[in-house]
């Protein structure tokens, strides 16, 4: 089932449940996924405690929208994707489709011609999302570029009880943590977190979280537009909840050219499992 509900800060969200006993939560405030229980109870996306949920910034949790820029840079921290309301554009037996254009907010911001639309769908056996970026322009001077990531937080049971596998040995990372930031060889085959974390894997998009605690591990599935992965850990920040998620992010990193009428898509799908 899919029904809209409106959280105890006054914003709305959509309930997705399956028949295995599956559920989702996705807010309209950001399109963003706030929860995701598989059939078995187990949660696997985190909400920090210091989290805004009344409107007034960002949502600091959830499988969060950074577009049309990640990180900083010509404009706002992540873009604009995360800190809108977007549209219910359509909703099924478990999935719902969000869409974002150009507002007079967004404009402001950054004026180009786009449509977003942000698919999130409930199966007994995974949780699937779609993003959608069209190019709506049709003159010779619409061609635009631009990110896209979902700044994925991950529940995790206890920072120390996980680590994150996939094809990370031997691949180059830049990480943001050093002043100024350094390219490095990652010489480790799955990644335990123990200092704080801010890395972008260039080119590695197959990363799995396993959870000794949980007896699960959960595929990050990456099977479009997302190239890279980017893991991030406050590590350390008590206020941040930082010892109770994992940000593992699906990433677009290199700045992707749309010439009008073209289409850019990121599907990602979250897929858990018993150890």
């Amino acid at each position: 089932g899919a029904t809209l509900e409106e959280d105890a800060g006054g914003l709305k969200y959509v309930s997705l449940t399956d028949p295995s006993g599956a559920s989702a939560k996705v807010f309209v405030y950001g399109a963003d996924v706030t929860s995701y229980v598989d059939a078995g109870g187990t949660e696997w996306i985190a909400v920090r405690p210091d989290a805004k949920m009344d409107g007034s910034k960002p949502i600091s949790g959830g499988l969060s929208h950074c577009f049309p820029q990640f990180g900083p840079g010509a404009i706002q921290q992540h873009g604009f994707a995360r800190n809108v309301d977007w549209t219910i554009a359509d909703v099924g037996d478990a999935s719902v489709t969000f869409e974002l254009g150009p507002s007079a907010y967004t404009k402001a911001i950054w004026d180009k011609p786009f449509a977003c639309s942000f698919h999130v769908a409930l199966t007994p056996s995974s949780l699937d999302t779609t993003l959608t970026v069209v190019n709506t322009g049709k003159g010779d001077d619409d061609d635009f570029d631009f990110q896209a990531a979902l700044h994925s937080y991950f529940d995790v049971s206890s920072i120390g009880a996980v680590k994150v596998a996939g094809s990370f040995k031997g691949a180059s990372y830049l990480d943001k943590t050093a002043d100024p930031p350094a390219t490095c060889t990652e010489t480790r085959a799955a990644l335990k977190i123990a200092e704080e974390y801010d890395r972008v894997y260039l080119g590695v998009n197959d990363p799995t979280l396993v959870d000794e605690q949980k007896k699960k591990k959960l595929t990050i599935l990456n099977t479009e537009g997302y190239k890279d992965t980017v893991v991030w850990s406050p590590y350390g920040d008590d206020a941040m909840g930082y010892a109770s998620f994992l940000c593992v992010e699906s990433v677009a990193f290199d700045p992707v050219p749309l010439a009008p009428g073209q289409t850019w898509v990121g599907a990602m799908s979250l897929v858990p499992e018993a150890l």
